[in-house]
């Protein structure tokens, strides 16, 4: 192969390993690159050449970079890689915000943690003795994840997940899916095996023959996709949940064909919050901090059914129109009057076509709906399912599956009683 001049922005100037070691970064944050891109970039830095540093950058862009929102991670881990000396210690600032002396005061940008999380995966995190020795420090990626150690993560509670774990449980949010059945519509569509006889058609066809009917047109009922609306609880109680419920939402949001009309999303603890319009930006990282900077009531209190209030009177109507799915995100512990929380929650059942609560403390073995504000919502949901990990919310495909599937309820009201 073509020697390379060296270059001094990597400390070992091995550019093709280099530059592979940089593509399986990007890989690991989310960016489709495969071998044959990485061969691309090599013979393209041969080409261009990299004596400067804004033509590289622009060369592995062109290479890496085919989507807008993956411009913000290419960014975040070329300067992290490349052209920060101490990319290492920024990423661990990143990750670790407890470090003092070596974090940044500054709020970390889109997609800055998730470049952190892809450059560290394997590498010793022990900062200390890397600053104190002065070797080389060697940073190895196993994209690798065996089958015992995913179906571990599929059980964890979330609240209980490091932050490598939570880095993977992210990962493996992104992939899955939420599918839904159609509805069927009272309106028709032509259909020369339909069940339904078309006697308009079949009449207009006759007059244009004299009158004769020779066929009998046919019709079935035209599905149609019914909207998603999801309630999360961003209280301080529900953080840990609701942050990864949110990045499950963005995943059903942004995913084509899931047979969802339209996924509306809110946030609520004190107040009540539209993110809708934040889960159509398509990288995860910005989305959920502009949802984040908008609700201001994270890890706040909770009025539950206050927000409930707010939704049914303001948005209801605008977003449950034609048969919503709901899915509720919230433990249910909330102190205001019970006899309101039921009547809002009863509302907000009537106008949704399936109403589905999904309460995390539903992973201890001994729950029992004792807390008033749980006693009241009960009686007003479809389905009482478990949400504290990524099985729960892979369950949650099987409960939009099976409507008459009330998962804990009857149970739990049975024990009430």
């Amino acid at each position: 192969m073509t020697g390379y001049a060296p270059l001094d922005l990597p400390e070992v100037p091995r550019l093709t390993e280099n530059i592979a070691h940089f593509a399986r970064a990007l890989r690991k944050a989310g960016l489709p690159i495969g071998p044959g891109r990485v061969v691309d970039a090599v013979r393209a830095v041969q080409v261009a050449g990299f004596t400067s540093r804004r033509d590289f950058y622009w060369t592995l862009h062109a290479c890496f970079v085919s989507r807008p929102e993956h411009r913000v991670v290419f960014a975040q881990i070329f300067r992290l890689f490349w052209r920060d000396p101490r990319y290492l210690e920024h990423m661990m600032a990143a990750m670790l915000p407890a470090i003092r002396g070596v974090q940044e005061e500054r709020a970390a940008q889109a997609g800055e943690k998730r470049a952190a999380e892809a450059l560290l995966d394997g590498a010793d995190r022990d900062l200390p003795e890397m600053q104190e020795s002065g070797e080389e420090t060697e940073i190895e990626i196993d994209a690798s994840l065996t089958m015992s150690a995913e179906e571990r993560l599929r059980t964890l509670d979330f609240e209980q997940m490091s932050t490598a774990e939570t880095a993977e449980a992210k990962r493996v949010l992104a992939r899955l899916s939420l599918p839904v059945r159609p509805i069927l519509s009272r309106r028709g569509q032509a259909d020369p095996r339909g069940e339904m006889a078309d006697w308009r058609r079949t009449m207009r066809a006759a007059m244009r023959q004299g009158g004769d009917i020779a066929q009998l047109a046919r019709k079935r009922r035209r599905p149609r996709w019914p909207n998603l609306v999801v309630l999360c609880d961003i209280s301080g109680s529900m953080s840990a949940y609701g942050r990864m419920v949110l990045h499950f939402l963005h995943a059903v949001a942004n995913r084509k064909g899931a047979g969802w009309a339209k996924v509306h999303g809110f946030t609520f603890g004190t107040r009540l919050t539209n993110i809708t319009r934040h889960l159509a930006t398509r990288d995860v990282d910005a989305a959920l901090a502009a949802a984040g900077a908008e609700a201001q009531d994270w890890e706040g209190g909770t009025r539950i059914g206050d927000c409930l209030h707010d939704f049914n009177r303001d948005w209801s109507r605008r977003v449950m129109g034609q048969g919503a799915v709901v899915i509720l995100i919230t433990d249910g512990l909330d102190r205001a009057e019970p006899e309101k929380l039921a009547r809002e929650m009863e509302r907000l059942h009537l106008s949704a076509r399936h109403l589905i609560w999904l309460n995390p403390l539903l992973r201890w073995d001994g729950f029992a709906p004792k807390a008033r504000g749980i006693r009241a919502m009960l009686p007003h949901v479809d389905s009482f399912r478990a949400g504290h990990n990524i099985a729960s919310l892979e369950d949650l495909a099987g409960a939009l599956s099976r409507p008459d599937d009330p998962g804990e309820k009857a149970r739990l009201l049975s024990g009430a009683a």
